[in-house]
């Protein structure tokens, strides 16, 4: 490897970690309601990642975080509908100078609505013949999930419009949300019957819609606010005539809207709410910039994820100051120790906060923070808390100064099992070694194992998996083929039907193809699309377990530091057990015929070597099914045009600056439907 490969890698390595992580927290986010990065921190890492694709273009995946929006898709119970119109997301800034950039940039005399940006679940209204016929989640921004019975359930959303001056048809889009009042009553039920607590309003929202019982829906209390309508022969040529006529005809409009003509009218109506939305009854947390002219909403266009015409501003995050009691120590999946800060309770976006995250040794050290310190804690996002600095000590109180420890330690050895930690070169964390007999990375393999994208097996939860660890039923994922039903049912809490529907779900795991077993043995950095991958080119655990780190890294995605972690795994004997007890159980080892016959007939080579830009909106199927489409037929996704591109495949409101430069350039312009017929 040459200097210049070895200056490159650690940035390529740093891009397939980022994908992985923030389709990690887009999953937990939209699907499990349990955020675990922060808006500002989730948009800091995308603008990264984007930065790195643009540096390596040949890395360039049409399944990358930075080519969709996130989804809330999975929830089972609810049909799944195509969109009339792409759901897309909002470029965001936490910037007042980007946001008076943005404003200046944008054609003289243009009208700008600033409206207050709701912090709950996006929904899209059907209304046919004045009636309700459908309700529909962002789900992956192509197609959501109909939730209508739960949506009934909510007053500010009319069933019917008695009026004769409305449409045959039309869409309204908006904000499901949880006023504060109900959300905090809610997590003291929760409390009281010692269920997990909603992190926030938003969090509470979504987990309410997506609930199977429209009567504990309608129980909870949700509200909603709408902001955009959309169809044909609407009445009104601006965003806020609309939004009037939609507040006529008996909808959930807020009466924040205002109609700015200048960047001093809209920095001042930033620094009014900034203020003032904290006497809200809901959760907000920016403002919404919109140009007000609905033709020149259409000439500004689109980018692959967000309208070119409007912008958030996201509101700084609100922080205070509380003491340190004490840091305690969580031990992870992975054998990472991750410190915790344990606070004086503060009050912090409407929510009481105790306990926030001290990142590892080397973010302590920087802040030079220890117990009896007084801190400042943030809510990022109205998420999760974190220590983002802290105060000055008083050096006027020497028996103050003296009841702190002089330096911070962190701990040689594990919390959980005792076991000296080790701090691999070039990483910030400390980590156990001890995989096999530390109860926390025990646990964290199997729920892993078992979870939705791995094995998808029901029934085996957290705490049931930590209740049959406990007794000693569970010491590795092989032990999970050997649980019998009287051993389950005998378990507090459990019982014979729950041993039935785990012991189904067992058995159903059997089926799962070998891409996904690989995924769910949980080597470090083998994520969900990397497994694939090495399945297509190892396909069984046979041809896996002798590949060599040269020969691992000639698959797509995987890197040296991947490759050496599979090589690890298939070197410890422990796993090597496992793998064969695994197998049998009856586990799908390798791919079966019907897989290797099915992707080899995929393989074809009409688009070889050549390079396709996608642009637009399409009706027939979704940007990811076209980039998938072009993959499988020997070409190469590209996200700009140039003089290298073979031909753009151009749906509908195609950003007008690819097609200027396509133009320029010479480079064809190919229909949706042309080209289905080429590669037929």
């Amino acid at each position: 490897m040459d200097l210049f490969s070895q200056i490159e890698e650690p940035e390529r390595e740093e891009l397939k970690a980022l994908r992985k992580e923030l389709e990690d927290a887009n999953y937990k986010y939209y699907v499990l309601n349990m955020p675990t990065l922060s808006d500002r921190e989730f948009d800091e890492k995308m603008h990264r990642l984007q930065a790195l694709e643009a540096q390596f273009p040949d890395m360039f995946d049409p399944k990358s975080p930075t080519q969709h929006v996130g989804s809330d898709l999975g929830k089972k119970g609810f049909e799944q509908v195509r969109h009339k119109y792409p759901m897309l997301s909002l470029a965001n800034s936490y910037s007042r100078e980007e946001i008076e950039d943005w404003v200046r940039k944008l054609p003289a005399g243009v009208e700008i609505v600033c409206e207050l940006k709701f912090d709950g679940l996006s929904i899209s209204l059907w209304y046919e013949h004045g009636q309700l016929v459908r309700a529909l989640t962002r789900g992956d921004g192509q197609q959501g999930d109909d939730v209508i019975a739960n949506i009934k359930t909510i007053p500010s959303i009319p069933w019917r419009i008695e009026r004769t001056d409305i449409p045959e048809s039309f869409e309204l889009r908006g904000e499901v949300l949880l006023p504060w009042k109900r959300f905090e009553a809610l997590n003291k039920e929760r409390e009281e019957q010692e269920e997990p607590l909603f992190a926030n309003p938003r969090n509470a929202a979504s987990g309410t819609l997506k609930l199977q019982d429209p009567k504990e829906v309608a129980r909870r209390g949700l509200t909603a606010y709408l902001y955009y309508m959309l169809g044909d022969n609407l009445p009104g040529k601006t965003h806020y005539e609309r939004l009037q006529t939609a507040r006529e005809w008996g909808f959930h409009i807020s009466d924040a809207i205002k109609v700015c003509k200048n960047v001093d009218e809209v920095m001042a109506y930033i620094a009014y709410w900034d203020t003032e939305r904290k006497n809200l009854p809901v959760a907000t947390d920016g403002i919404v910039l919109k140009v007000n002219n609905l033709a020149q909403q259409e000439e500004l266009g689109y980018t692959a994820k967000t309208p070119r015409w409007a912008i958030a501003y996201k509101f700084p995050a609100e922080k205070q100051l509380t003491l340190l009691k004490e840091i305690t120590y969580q031990v992870g999946r992975t054998g990472v120790v991750t410190p915790v800060a344990n606070l004086e309770p503060v009050q912090l976006s409407g929510t009481m906060v105790q306990r926030a995250t001290l990142h590892n040794e080397d973010f302590i050290r920087s802040l030079d923070i220890r117990p009896g310190d007084r801190v400042w804690v943030e809510k990022g996002g109205e998420i999760i808390p974190k220590i983002t600095g802290r105060a000055e000590r008083e050096n006027s109180d020497p028996c103050a100064t003296l009841a702190l420890p002089l330096r911070y330690s962190f701990p040689t050895l594990c919390p959980e099992c005792g076991t000296p930690l080790v701090r691999v070169e070039g990483e910030a964390a400390w980590r156990c070694p001890n995989e096999a007999g530390c109860p926390p990375q025990i646990k964290g393999k199997i729920e892993h194992f078992v979870s939705r994208k791995a094995m998808n097996i029901d029934g085996l939860g957290e705490e049931t998996i930590d209740l049959l660890y406990r007794q000693g039923l569970l010491h590795n994922i092989a032990d999970i083929y050997d649980l019998k039903a009287e051993d389950i049912a005998a378990q507090e809490r459990l019982g014979e039907k729950s041993a039935q529907n785990m012991l189904a779900g067992i058995e159903a795991s059997k089926q799962v193809p070998w891409a996904r077993v690989l995924f769910a043995l949980g080597i470090r950095m083998v994520g969900e699309t990397t497994a694939k991958k090495i399945a297509r080119a190892y396909t069984s655990v046979d041809t896996l377990q002798w590949a060599t780190a040269e020969q691992l890294c000639a698959v797509e995605d995987v890197g040296p530091l991947i490759a050496e972690n599979i090589v690890r795994y298939f070197e410890d004997i422990r796993n090597l057990e496992i793998l064969d007890r695994l197998r049998q159980a009856g586990l799908q080892m390798a791919l079966s015929e019907e897989e290797l016959s099915t992707f080899d007939s995929r393989l074809s080579t009409k688009l070889q070597g050549q390079s396709i830009v996608i642009s637009g909106t399409f009706s027939r199927h979704s940007r990811d099914e076209y980039k998938a489409m072009i993959e499988a037929n020997g070409g190469k996704n590209v996200g700009s045009v140039s003089k290298k591109t073979s031909f753009i495949l151009a749906g509908e409101n195609m950003g007008p600056e690819k097609r200027k430069k396509a133009e320029t350039l010479g480079v064809k312009m190919m229909s949706e439907e042309e080209f289905l017929e080429m590669i037929k």
